[in-house]
C-alpha cells in the first residue's frame, strides 16, 4: 500500500483532500500537517511515497519544501495542490507529480489517484533496507574507531582548514576531510551551509539571534555555541525558516 502526508494548513480543504483520497484509493494516509517545517522533521525519519503539497504555508512553503524534497535519497511523488495558477511552472521545473487547483474537482482527483497507484505498482520493490538505512548514517572518527552515527545526532560541523570538526550533544570529532566533502555524505534535506565554515542541523535549531550586518546567529538545542550565518546565505535561510 502506497503512504502518503498531507501538508495543507487549511483545515476544510485537509479534511476534504483526506476524505478523497481514503474514498477512491487504497493510498494510506500516514500524518497530516499544518505547517512546512513540522512536516519536512516528519519526513527525516519516515519515507513517504505521496506528498500532497499545499504551496502557502507556514514555516516552510510548499516550492521550498519541495526543493529540499527532491534532493532526498528516495524524493517522493509530490501533488501540488494550491488556489494558485501562478506557481505551476515553478512547480514542475521540480518534477511535481501533479498540479490540482482548489476548490477539488472530483472527477479529477479520481484520475489523479489512479494515476499515483499505477505508477507505484510499476514501481520496482527495494531489495533492502540498507541503502535507505545508509543515507541516514555517516561514518565518524574518534581516535582510531569509527562511529557509525545517525544523522539526526550530529548538531553542527565546523571548518578547519582541510578539517571538519563535527560536534554531537556530547562529542566532538575531528573528521580528515574538508567541510565540502563532509556535507556532501549527510542527507541534503536534514542541513543547511549556513556559512563556508558551517553546516547546521535545521532540526537542532532553538533560537534565531539577529546579528549585525542584518546575519543572524542560531542557538542549538542543548549547546550553547553560536552557528553563524554568512551575509551570502541570508536569502536562502530566510527562505527556509520564512523570516
Amino acid at each position: 500500500m502506497l503512504k502518503a502526508i498531507i501538508v495543507e494548513d487549511e483545515y476544510l480543504a485537509r479534511e476534504e483532500l483526506e476524505y478523497l483520497v481514503k474514498s477512491h484509493s487504497e493510498i494510506d494516509i500516514v500524518a497530516s500537517f499544518e505547517d512546512g517545517l513540522e512536516a519536512f522533521k516528519y519526513l527525516q525519519d519516515h519515507e513517504v511515497d505521496v506528498v500532497f503539497l499545499d504551496i502557502q504555508i507556514p514555516s516552510i512553503d510548499g516550492l521550498l519544501l519541495a526543493k529540499n524534497l527532491h534532493k532526498s535519497t528516495h524524493p517522493p511523488h509530490v501533488v501540488f495542490v494550491t488556489a494558485h495558477k501562478e506557481f505551476a511552472v515553478e512547480a514542475f521545473e521540480l518534477e511535481a507529480f501533479d498540479y490540482i487547483l482548489k476548490p477539488y474537482n472530483e472527477p479529477r482527483i479520481i484520475s489523479l489517484l489512479q494515476k499515483i497507484e499505477q505508477v507505484g505498482r510499476q514501481a520496482p520493490k527495494p531489495q533492502h533496507e540498507a541503502a535507505s538505512n545508509a543515507s541516514r548514517t555517516v561514518n565518524l572518527v574518534k581516535g582510531e574507531r569509527i562511529i557509525v552515527t545517525p544523522c539526526e545526532q550530529i548538531y553542527y560541523a565546523e571548518a578547519d582548514e582541510k578539517l571538519t570538526y563535527v560536534y554531537t550533544r556530547t562529542d566532538r570529532y575531528v573528521m580528515q576531510m574538508t567541510i565540502s566533502e563532509f556535507v556532501s555524505r549527510l542527507p541534503a534535506e536534514g542541513f543547511f551551509r549556513c556559512h563556508s565554515s558551517y553546516c547546521v542541523n535545521i532540526n537542532k535549531i532553538r533560537e534565531i539571534v539577529p546579528w549585525f550586518n542584518s546575519t543572524y546567529l542560531i542557538r542549538l538545542h542543548d549547546l550553547s555555541f553560536e552557528v553563524p550565518v554568512s551575509r551570502s546565505n541570508i536569502k536562502a535561510f530566510r527562505q527556509l525558516m520564512r523570516l
